[in-house]
């Protein structure tokens, strides 16, 4: 069996720099930190509006607060 080295040579040179960009993706994802739990510190924030609005009211007004729109 062929060791991957000697396998990539026979690559053409595009395919070969392929390759390469995998093998860098790949180092990168193995350094990223893992991420923890989720923080639901924002928790029961908004429930001061829970008598003004429905959920899915508080999603479009979210929305639009989002994007700015009044």
């Amino acid at each position: 069996m062929k060791d991957i080295e000697e396998r990539i040579k026979e690559l053409p040179p595009r395919l070969q720099q392929e390759v390469e960009d995998f093998v860098e993706f790949l180092l990168e994802k193995q350094q990223k930190k893992p991420r923890g739990k989720p923080n639901f510190g924002w928790a029961g924030a908004l429930k001061d509006l829970r008598g003004q609005y429905t959920s899915v009211e508080l999603q479009h007004k979210i929305s639009e607060w989002r994007i700015g729109e009044k």
